[in-house]
């Protein structure tokens, strides 16, 4: 598969379209919009989990990795699905979540009804430590914060969970898992699947014995799973067992990658996986990474990160580029500001610039492409993240209930996961039941698929511009990277080369205006405009005052 020249878009199921009105979105309400995803000129589709689950981190939690969710269909209605997406030249990615399941998980509900059990050592059962054995098996803490470990009454045992205690981890030091996984990727394949976004793929191996982590309080532990040692080898099983009969396309989601890390599983001299989703890029407004910490956007952040991985891996491996996706706030309104509309269509034409003129892959999440932002004001009785729930016990603790709640506002999950906004009709044109699972944000009455259609300013129109132009340009799918050091936090500017052709990106990243001066190793080129987010930028690159978040590229000549 050709995935250098493709682009992605990321459907959220639960929340694109709902076509029964029971206020979930579904199969069917994705292939009645297939015509409109094929119409932005992407190339495949990536879904978040389609598999059966209880919901406990919706969808992320499986508990049948071979049957489609009944909230969402049938498989009849995904054999649809594929065959429809497939008519209109549209791969189709899946979600693979292998790290864990769901507590209701067949293998689970027997793993923990005794000891000697076939399926114990599926998971990772210990006896707890202290009198009694009731203190954790070691001090590993969760994703979600909390202990790593959940007692279980009827064995007088502890399982190990990374992330929710309803999200159980499987034991890949158990041959049988790994089977199983070969199974259920071939089924899938099998059906007409194109590939896998890989959910956390990089943390299923753990330090033989699970001994204690360092650290207090944040991923303790994380020395034991993250990146292990026998990481790698059991992805390459994966590889040559299963994916490298069939032409399809990987991409892992990897946490705390570095460039270092990721060259081990995706250096195309020996790769086990095509791509990896990287998340430094994504920490400019958070402190450390942490992103129920959030803090005031800092453009040198940005900068820094896209530049470590576009000359880190190139020529050595792919990269992949995104701004949004199910577990990150609405960009546009974080890197940007919403103060008023123009200054958030400007920003978020900015955004797609900057993102689609980056060496890699592309992926677009759902509503990205109008400028859809983070839901204002949601109280915490309409969340349903279970992140959201952890981590407020947590930095109540802390902060005080005030301060958790402010913070936690900010760049919590469901902000990204309200439903997405067809039309200024009741529930935005998503479902005819005004009980959504989540609120409809409440600018859906202005920011929606509908108004921007025809309107050749749109975002929307302005993202099918660029998605066209990759096409086309093979300066911005192969070309170099070259970030010019100017303009501190509010210009970023880089450089694209490719076969003597170049690309001038220029991005101011203020609501206020910026005075430009031409750097002296460009002074004596040839320009043209290529595209801009204003109508009226200058035609040939000279000293100019950019626009609240004017964003002009021009070819070099």
């Amino acid at each position: 598969m050709d995935y250098k020249r493709m682009s992605f878009y990321q459907v959220y199921p639960r929340s694109y379209c709902d076509s029964n009105g029971d206020g979930i979105g579904d199969i069917k309400g994705i292939i009645s919009k297939l015509d409109y995803i094929a119409s932005l000129g992407v190339n495949g589709i990536w879904f978040s989990p389609l598999y059966c689950s209880p919901n406990a981190d919706y969808g992320y939690d499986i508990s049948n990795y071979r049957d489609i969710n009944p909230e969402y269909g049938t498989m009849e209605d995904f054999y649809e699905l594929i065959e429809q997406m497939h008519k209109r030249n549209l791969k189709c990615i899946m979600d693979l979540v292998i790290n864990h399941t769901s507590s209701q998980h067949e293998w689970f509900i027997k793993s923990r009804q005794s000891k000697d059990n076939p399926y114990r050592d599926y998971y990772f059962w210990r006896k707890g430590r202290g009198k009694n054995g009731l203190l954790p098996p070691n001090n590993w803490t969760s994703f979600f914060t909390g202990s790593a470990w959940k007692y279980d009454e009827l064995t007088k045992e502890w399982y190990l969970h990374l992330f929710d205690d309803y999200q159980p981890d499987l034991n890949y030091d158990n041959p049988r898992v790994i089977e199983e996984v070969e199974d259920i990727l071939t089924y899938w394949l099998d059906k007409g699947v194109d590939g896998f976004r890989c959910d956390v793929i990089t943390i299923l191996n753990k330090t033989k014995g699970l001994p204690n982590g360092k650290g207090k309080l944040v991923l303790v532990g994380k020395e034991h799973y993250v990146d292990n040692v026998d990481m790698k080898s059991i992805l390459a099983r994966l590889k040559r067992d299963c994916l490298d009969k069939y032409d399809t396309y990987t991409v892992g989601e990897s946490v705390l990658i570095t460039v270092d890390k990721a060259l081990r599983y995706i250096d195309e001299k020996d790769k086990v996986l095509d791509t990896i989703f990287a998340f430094d890029h994504m920490n400019a407004d958070n402190v450390g990474g942490i992103r129920q910490l959030p803090a005031k956007f800092n453009l040198n952040i940005l900068k820094k990160a896209n530049q470590r991985w576009q000359n880190g891996l190139y020529g050595k491996a792919w990269n992949t580029n995104y701004l949004e996706n199910h577990d990150q706030a609405r960009i546009v309104g974080r890197y940007c500001s919403i103060a008023t509309e123009q200054l958030r269509v400007k920003g978020a034409k900015m955004l797609a610039n900057v993102m689609l003129f980056l060496s890699g892959t592309p992926y677009i999440y759902q509503g990205q492409e109008i400028g859809m932002t983070s839901m204002p004001n949601m109280s915490y009785d309409q969340h349903k993240d279970t992140d959201y729930f952890r981590s407020y016990q947590l930095l109540k603790k802390i902060f005080g209930r005030k301060t958790a709640l402010a913070k936690l506002s900010v760049l919590n999950r469901d902000n990204a996961r309200t439903p997405m906004q067809w039309n200024a009709e009741p529930q935005a044109g998503f479902s005819i039941n005004h009980q959504t699972w989540l609120p409809v944000n409440p600018n859906y009455l202005t920011v929606n698929v509908e108004s921007q259609l025809d309107d050749g300013d749109s975002i929307l129109n302005y993202y099918k511009q660029l998605i066209a132009l990759r096409v086309d340009t093979d300066e911005m799918i192969f070309g170099t990277y070259t970030l010019l050091n100017i303009g501190g936090r509010k210009l970023y500017a880089y450089l694209r080369e490719y076969n003597g052709k170049r690309l001038l990106v220029m991005s101011n990243f203020t609501d206020k205006q910026y005075s430009m001066r031409v750097p002296k190793c460009l002074r004596n080129c040839n320009s043209h405009l290529l595209i801009s987010n204003y109508q009226d930028s200058p035609i040939q690159l000279t000293d100019c005052v950019l626009r609240p978040y004017e964003s002009i590229v021009y070819r070099l000549i």
